[in-house]
């Protein structure tokens, strides 16, 4: 049995999301953002993807928000409607429970349960433990960009790895 449940995103927990995500801006590499958004911001991004009905899970433990993830169009253009880019982000001490594997799960389902044909992962190319999981669930490395990020005083590679749905 697990410590914590997967739920539907709720406009209360864009408090827990921005300071997530503001963990992973001002100490990683893992997001190419420089600063922070603010709870606005992020309320603007995560009230979009709900509208357009994509998946944005939550994950909560005692409850508090320990993770979340969502899916949506990997580029603007109407010919990419079918293609998706996830993204996964846990609390730092959320880490290593199998939080992060649910959560992909449910973000495949829901996925492809709403028309999703392709998902792509753009990931920080030294960022091991998220290119695992997503090659232990069939992800393919299609392509590798060097030193299109600059940050903490050092240029970083992308990744990109695709799954068709």
């Amino acid at each position: 049995m697990s410590d914590y449940q997967l739920r539907q995103f709720r406009w209360a927990d864009v408090p827990a999301i921005t300071a997530i995500y503001s963990h992973y801006v001002d100490n990683t590499a893992i997001t190419f953002d420089t600063e922070a958004p603010g709870e606005l911001a992020m309320a603007e991004k995560f009230g979009s993807i709900a509208k357009l009905g994509h998946p944005l899970i939550i994950a909560e433990a005692e409850g508090k928000l320990v993770g979340y993830a969502y899916a949506s169009f990997y580029r603007p253009r109407a010919a990419y409607r079918f293609t998706c880019e996830d993204s996964i982000y846990l609390h730092p001490d959320a880490k290593g429970r199998g939080i992060g594997k649910a959560l992909l799960t449910e973000l495949l389902l829901q996925s492809r349960a709403f028309g999703f044909k392709q998902m792509i992962a753009v990931i920080t190319a030294d960022t091991a433990n998220s290119i695992a999981i997503h090659e232990k669930f069939g992800f393919r490395h299609v392509g590798r960009y060097e030193a299109v990020g600059y940050k903490f005083d050092r240029w970083h590679d992308i990744v990109h790895l695709q799954l068709g749905l």
